[in-house]
């Protein structure tokens, strides 16, 4: 077997998986075999949907989070490592001092990949060991920090598209009430309503027999439909929520203040301020794609990154 390191650095988390690789691929069916996986909300994309740069104290968060994947990498002795940078790196223009911080600690430069190139990531780690009896066409959607990507397809990715939508992106944008008021969370539906339709048209969700969510908005309003006491990623993992489980937990996300969603005992600290965002989006994907249920997967663009490394 190889041994891979696999990080994806999106615009809120930055994302490590060391996995064995199965010594011949073998399909969808096959199952890499997790070393560790760690996980930190360093927020490197604030504020960049409005300056257009990264800021030195969100780049130099995620320098001391890399530093610490550097040493898990060099104990468990991987054989190759990829790191990818996503949506947030995208948009800024002060990414070569980014990569230049990247290369410096880790060892290897990150990969700024297109939107396109990360859906179809996405779509091979989501789709790698899902259980009998669920139906393709999938639609995979990843809902991150400042993107979402939209891939339709069964071995294989048909359409795919990624558009600038996501939890920190909307948050910051149209969410600033704590609570938020009616006319701000109108302002974000009208937005991703308006993103959602144009991913639609490019890749047709309605054809899709399984929608497929990834990414910790989508792992999180899982983890508050079903009351888990602390997050247990066996309980989420392919758990299947309806339309009317995952709109409770919209509506009960944006009205809370942000110390009643910090009480919940499944919220990631860093995650508090823009669950209200990540469910909307989720929630309006399911509408206008009129899929009335979601399959959670917690294998996503990290596992994507890993096989790309067979």
């Amino acid at each position: 077997m190889a041994r891979v390191a696999a990080i994806d650095c999106g615009t809120n988390s930055i994302r490590l998986l060391i996995a064995d690789l199965p010594a011949s691929y073998a399909g969808p069916g096959a199952q890499l075999l997790d070393v560790t996986r760690h996980m930190e909300i360093v927020r490197l994309g604030e504020g960049v949907d409005r300056t257009g740069r990264l800021s030195p104290a969100a780049i130099e968060r995620t320098r001391v989070a890399l530093a610490g994947y550097a040493e898990a990498i060099a104990t468990h002795k991987a054989d190759r490592v990829r790191m990818v940078a996503t949506s947030a790196t995208r948009d800024a223009e002060n990414a070569d001092e980014f990569r230049a911080m990247v290369t410096e600690t880790l060892g290897v430069p990150p990969e700024v990949v297109t939107g396109d190139e990360e859906a179809r990531l996405s779509f091979t780690g989501a789709v790698h060991g899902l259980p009998p009896g669920t139906h393709a066409p999938y639609l995979v959607v990843d809902i991150g920090g400042g993107s979402t990507e939209f891939v339709l397809g069964e071995t294989h990715v048909d359409a795919a598209i990624s558009v600038d939508m996501g939890c920190v992106r909307m948050t910051e944008r149209h969410l600033h009430g704590d609570p938020p008021t009616l006319e701000e969370i109108d302002a974000a539906q009208a937005d991703i309503t308006a993103q959602v339709d144009r991913a639609l048209a490019a890749v047709p969700g309605r054809e899709a027999k399984t929608l497929v969510g990834l990414a910790g908005s989508v792992t999180t309003v899982v983890a508050i439909a079903r009351g888990l006491t602390a997050y247990d990623p066996a309980r989420i993992h392919h758990a299947r929520l309806s339309y009317s489980e995952v709109a409770k937990v919209t509506d009960d996300m944006l009205a809370a203040t942000r110390a009643e969603r910090l009480a919940i005992p499944v919220m990631h600290p860093g995650r508090a301020d823009v669950i209200g965002a990540g469910a909307l989006v989720l929630r309006t994907i399911m509408e206008r794609a009129e899929l009335s249920a979601v399959v959670a997967s917690e294998h996503d663009i990290l596992d994507g990154i890993a096989w790309s490394l067979s």
